[in-house]
């Protein structure tokens, strides 16, 4: 095997068509590898079609109302989002983008779905829950001699050397480090969101991840930040069998920012407060309350809606990750 940079052993770790993770059947869900948002119930879900509501009006309810929700998985939100039933619905263009064939198969009925963004303008919103972490990323560490570079040989680390000229001005803005720190090059995640911002004429675009900051990435052992998991457990080294885990890395806030600044930065907690979670949960309450002592579905449901919300909120879990918003157009 050749050796290959970082960010070229996680694509092919990740997205190789047939023996990548998502190709060989890693997702999320309760039976997958790692539970996402949406997978904790249709709460998340509901949330999100709320908002897409309040958005859809602020744009003068256009017709069609387009949502791009890239990264979708299995389709969970899309799913979700369809139950709740938005105001938008009659509008509402959804288009689900997923590289891996096999989750893309699990999309539900009256979504588009793509492998790729779509080529042409669209007026609405652009959707990333917990994709920008899955992309490849390139790994610098600095020496004493300057940075050097990541990469991948026989399944081994190696440092390649920088010349100072081939250094990302992320790492050179980093003027501070010691040595023996490690930082994410994030560069395909900046360049999503500039391909996302150009795909929106009017509307926003919305990344829902967690979070930090290139320097205090810097400052932070990196198995704080780049984690691996499996079977809804952190796993071992990324480099371990390739294919076999999943591989994330905390967004660097700084770098999209260099592409453009959000206007809207916020947990995830806030975020869904603001688009009526809290009405959501009095309302399973007070189902809760008036059937619990029938136990039909109904009542379950609601019951699980106080759980669901709970987990979503919870500012050691869910609830802190970051919602960043662009606006875009007039």
């Amino acid at each position: 095997m050749e050796r290959e940079r970082f960010d070229e052993y996680l694509e092919r770790a990740l997205y190789h068509p047939e023996r990548g993770f998502y190709a060989a059947g890693g997702q999320a869900g309760r039976r997958g590898d790692f539970l996402t948002s949406p997978e904790v119930g249709p709460l998340f879900g509901a949330v999100i079609a709320r908002a897409l509501d309040a958005w859809w009006r602020e744009l003068d309810r256009p017709h069609p109302f387009t949502v791009v929700e890239a990264g979708a998985g299995p389709g969970t939100l899309a799913r979700t989002v369809a139950l709740a039933g938005p105001e938008c619905a009659s509008a509402l263009r959804y288009v689900t983008v997923e590289r891996s064939a096999a989750q893309r198969a699990q999309h539900p009925d009256g979504v588009e779905a793509r492998v790729a963004l779509p080529g042409e303008p669209v007026t609405g919103v652009v959707l990333a829950n917990e994709l920008l972490d899955n992309l490849p990323f390139r790994l610098l560490e600095r020496t004493s001699d300057g940075w050097a570079e990541v990469w991948v040989d026989g399944g081994v680390e190696r440092l390649v050397p920088l010349d100072d000229a081939d250094v990302p001005e992320v790492a050179t803005a980093q003027a501070r480090v010691p040595v023996g720190a490690r930082i994410p090059v994030q560069e395909q995640a900046t360049a999503w969101l500039g391909d996302a911002l150009a795909l929106v004429e009017r509307g926003r675009v919305v990344v829902v991840d967690y979070a930090d900051t290139t320097a205090s990435m810097a400052a932070r052992p990196p198995r704080e930040w780049l984690r691996t998991y499996r079977g809804h457990e952190r796993w071992g080294d990324p480099l371990d069998t390739p294919g076999s885990q999943d591989v994330t890395v905390e967004v660097a806030v700084d770098q999209l920012a260099a592409t453009r600044p959000p206007d809207e930065h916020r947990s995830q907690a806030d975020f869904l407060r603001a688009h009526g979670i809290e009405e959501l949960l009095d309302e399973g309450r007070r189902t809760w309350k008036e059937r619990a002592h029938l136990g039909d579905l109904a009542a379950i449901r609601a019951r699980s809606r106080i759980t669901e919300a709970e987990a979503l909120t919870d500012p050691a879990g869910l609830g802190a990750f970051r919602v960043l918003e662009w606006l875009v157009g007039p």
